[in-house]
């Protein structure tokens, strides 16, 4: 078979661009340290890579929303515990205001310092996070979650939306604490039942009382009414909401300071020497209970000049009772701060742990073995070099070399 001499020229100059296109690619792939640089070098390779890519993304946006949460509920938890403090400040104050001996001028002070309790705790309730956003505002509020309306009514109420708000990350993770909760919504008295003076003009009290059987409980108003002469009692049932008698009251029963009261799986104990006509009464709890409206009823009881020693000591045991059902409340929320941090902090190491996997899954896919490829790219060198000698050799293959 006759070759053309053009022809050895052509194939040879085809044979070292490619060898000179090997070289390039493989220098290429080097420098970039990618194994993929185009989905047509490897599909599958590919595919794995982009995959592997968007859940390293996913993990990046749940980091954020795990940061912004964490900063919330920082936040958030150290002002319940400023506001935990100033609670048990609010209580000190409310035991010392109990002592015999202090004068109507005295408890005003002590009630004056409870005020101030009070506006900072407002001031707590209604605490903003970096960016703005009311850290109990619930679900959202469009100004501040709560809104002191003294005067008129001499209350303060909230205008958030109960629940929470939470980040959109792979796991619900909350951005605001439930205001409405934390703040407003302490079970009253015992957290079963509720006593109060209703007209008490001796010197008997009555205490938080306690449940004895629970299988008696019955959801149901008690009125203990004492005979004219206070030396004995009686017990009528009336319906909680419409305050109707439901039966004639009890036989009356002899009154012995300190001696327990039973009724219905509850149990109650008046002490001191009650007038005629005194009565007291128990009501069921119900999750109504304020911080604000805690500290508004203490407040004004120590504000009361002409307050007798009695009603003094009732208002302080009541204010007691109280400040611990919105205490343990607001314990209870700043508990669960600190148990969504740690949660944030399982999450984070988790979605960390996720990252770093899908980091190793678009390494493999993609990206260059540099042994290897140090290796390959020196052979394609020589390869480049052995092609630029041979052609060199073979142009001077010509009869025109020899006719010279």
């Amino acid at each position: 078979m006759r070759i053309a001499t053009a022809s050895t020229y052509d194939s040879s100059i085809a044979n070292m661009q490619q060898r000179q296109q090997d070289l390039a690619d493989a220098q290429m792939r080097l420098t970039s340290g990618k194994r993929v640089l185009q989905a047509s070098d490897d599909p599958g390779a590919a595919a794995r890579a982009e995959r592997a890519l968007a859940g390293s993304e996913k993990a990046v946006a749940s980091q954020r929303a795990l940061q912004a949460s964490r900063s919330a509920m920082t936040q958030a938890e150290s002002a319940l515990g400023d506001a935990v403090g100033l609670l048990q400040s609010s209580r000190d104050g409310l035991v010392a205001a109990g002592n015999a001996t202090y004068t109507a001028a005295e408890r005003q002070g002590l009630a004056a310092q409870l005020q101030q309790y009070r506006d900072q705790l407002l001031q707590i309730a209604n605490a903003q996070d970096g960016a703005g956003r009311y850290l109990f505002a619930g679900q959202g509020a469009d100004g501040a979650p709560f809104v002191d309306t003294s005067p008129p009514t001499g209350a303060v109420v909230f205008n958030g939306v109960a629940g929470e708000l939470g980040s959109s990350a792979s796991e619900l993770l909350p951005l605001t604490v439930d205001g409405s909760y934390a703040w407003m919504s302490a079970p009253t008295g015992n957290g079963v039942f509720v006593t109060e003076a209703v007209i008490s003009n001796g010197s008997a009290t009555i205490d938080a009382g306690q449940v004895v059987d629970p299988t008696a409980l019955q959801d149901l108003r008690y009125d203990i009414v004492f005979d004219a002469a206070g030396t004995s009692y009686s017990i009528q049932r009336l319906d909680p909401v419409s305050a109707t008698p439901l039966a004639p009251p009890d036989p009356p029963s002899p009154y012995s300071s300190g001696q327990p009261i039973v009724v219905d799986g509850m149990s109650v104990t008046v002490s001191g020497t009650p007038a005629g006509g005194d009565s007291f009464r128990i009501t069921p709890s119900r999750t109504e209970l304020s911080v604000f409206k805690v500290l508004d009823q203490a407040i004004a009881a120590l504000q009361n000049p002409l307050a007798s020693s009695t009603q003094i000591a009732q208002g302080v045991a009541t204010g007691l009772r109280d400040l611990d059902a919105v205490l343990g409340r607001m314990q209870s929320a700043r508990s669960a701060a600190g148990d969504a941090l740690n949660r944030i902090d399982r999450i984070e190491d988790r979605n960390a742990a996720d990252q770093l996997a899908h980091q190793v899954e678009r390494s493999d896919a993609e990206d260059l073995d540099m042994v290897q490829a140090i290796s390959e790219f020196q052979n394609k060198q020589s390869g480049y070099d052995a092609v630029l000698k041979t052609y060199g050799m073979v142009q001077r293959l010509s009869l025109f070399q020899y006719l010279a």
